[in-house]
């Protein structure tokens, strides 16, 4: 450790110790007092610290300031002849001109000769036998004294012997800590875990969190559940900007089995762009894992069943170093996802198949989905948001899923975010809606309904597709259209 502020630190640290494990004590027969036992005391090498340390420590031992004054007797007295070593040479001049009665006498100093008297021609009879002469000048003569070359070797080398005697002062209290090295590790894991609880508990307080119950059941019952980053992130812009909205809570229920009420296995969640769909999903997913962290969690109840792994899918990036492209990341995540994933596990997936064709990623996301959902036996807890509205059919034959849809409202063809999950799917994205608030120009906005409007009048495959889907998950007839549409 060559960091003096690290040591001072430990010092900082150790001088709160016993005020931090008093008030822990205040809580008797609880896992804090619990904690406090495991804080030991260092008083003696606390002492030594507080002594010896300086209260404003340098960032390396060798720009000194570390030691305190009035610690070590030969670093004060080293450090004075540097600190005061104009002062002497001041005070020596001024009594080497009242002894030798030259007016003129100056004590000067350069790199090849060091420190010296000078004295004018004039003066040379008025020199003191004593004097030895050093160099001999035009108009002056360069004398030292045997007083004066001693004072010169004490104060050219106070500094390095200062910093010298700092390092080795400083390796003595490295050493005396080292010795506590245990000791500290425990009180540092000790430290460790009440600065985590403080600062769950004070986020608990400040942002209305509850205590989350947790079970062996297969439920994930979360009660008006926010987001935790977001909903912090839109209090920063209420404080700053006029008519900005506080975060919408959204409840969550989920059951491996689908045998709780009102809780399906999967939740197929349909919504327009920037409608929050992406946003739920995700904080669900931080719920669970802030709850089985030990954390109460940002919302008014919540019942865990504990998971065993939480999976998410979501966001676009690519590895192209590797060869790689957005769509091959995604189907890569969702195979990992599909070998890996238990009844007990928590699944997120945003916008599967979105990265291909629009009938390729159709299927993709329609097979993904009877995957997750097993026929004789429970499945991951899923959240599954999408814009395929087709898939919304699978709730009439997959009996443990349920369609949700984030709610909007329109106003002379504009769109207002309600931020609400409701049930019940959407069948619209309003892409162009979205488009049109992110600032593309009026022109293409115009020109984006127009083709919007042909595509859906005009796209009989498209028509088609829907209508295949209809019967299939109705488990009508669909031999008529083979020949017509083989996608299944």
């Amino acid at each position: 450790m060559r960091n003096p502020r690290e040591l001072g630190g430990v010092r900082d640290t150790l001088l709160a110790l016993p005020a931090i494990a008093t008030n822990l004590l205040e809580f008797p027969d609880s896992p804090v007092a619990a904690i406090a036992e495991r804080i030991h005391d260092f008083g003696s090498i606390s002492a030594t610290l507080d002594r010896s340390l300086a209260e404003e420590l340098p960032s390396n031992i060798a720009d000194g300031g570390t030691i305190r004054e009035g610690f070590d007797e030969a670093l004060d007295h080293t450090r004075s002849l540097t600190r005061d070593s104009q002062k002497w040479l001041a005070e020596f001049e001024l009594g080497e001109q009242a002894r030798t009665g030259i007016k003129n006498l100056k004590i000067r100093y350069n790199g090849a000769f060091g420190y010296f008297i000078e004295v004018t021609k004039s003066n040379i009879a008025l020199v003191p036998e004593e004097y030895v002469r050093k160099q001999t000048m035009k108009n002056a003569e360069r004398y030292t004294t045997d007083l004066l070359k001693e004072r010169e070797r004490e104060i050219l080398h106070a500094e390095e012997k200062a910093l010298a005697r700092e390092e080795a002062l400083f390796n003595v209290l490295i050493e005396a800590i080292l010795e506590h090295a245990d000791a500290l590790r425990e009180t540092a894991a000790a430290m460790a875990e009440i600065d985590v609880f403080i600062g769950w508990s004070t986020l608990a307080r400040e942002w209305d969190y509850c205590k989350p119950q947790l079970d062996h059941t297969d439920v994930c019952l979360i009660d008006q559940g926010r987001h935790p980053v977001v909903e912090q992130m839109m209090r920063e812009q209420r404080l700053g900007l006029a008519g900005t909205h506080a975060f919408v809570p959204n409840d969550c229920r989920l059951s491996s089995s689908g045998n709780t009420e009102d809780a399906p296995q999967i939740a197929l969640i349909t919504g327009p762009n920037m409608a929050g769909k992406s946003t739920y999903i995700r904080q669900v997913a931080l719920i669970v894992l802030m709850a089985q962290s030990g954390a109460w969690v940002p919302a008014r109840a919540c019942q865990l069943g504990v998971v065993d792994r939480i999976f998410s899918r979501v966001g676009a990036s690519d590895e192209l170093a590797r060869g790689n492209s957005t769509f091959m990341v995604e189907m890569n995540e969702t195979a990992n996802i599909l070998n890996n994933a238990t009844e007990r596990s928590l699944v997120i997936l945003d916008e599967i198949g979105r990265g291909t064709s629009t009938y390729d990623g159709l299927s993709i996301a329609w097979a993904v989905i009877e995957h997750l959902h097993p026929a004789d036996a429970a499945g991951a807890r899923t959240l599954f948001a999408t814009h395929y509205h087709e898939l919304t059919q699978l709730a009439k034959t997959l009996a443990r899923l349920e369609n949700y849809s984030v709610a909007v409202k329109e106003w002379n063809d504009e769109i207002v975010f309600v931020r609400q999950v409701i049930k019940g799917a959407a069948d619209r994205s309003y892409g162009i809606q979205v488009a049109r608030l992110a600032g593309l120009p009026s022109t293409v906005i115009d020109r984006a309904k127009t083709i919007l409007e042909r595509l859906e009048a005009d796209d009989s495959s498209h028509n088609l597709l829907r209508k295949r889907m209809k019967k299939e998950s109705s488990g009508g007839d669909t031999s008529k259209e083979d020949d017509q549409l083989d996608l299944f």
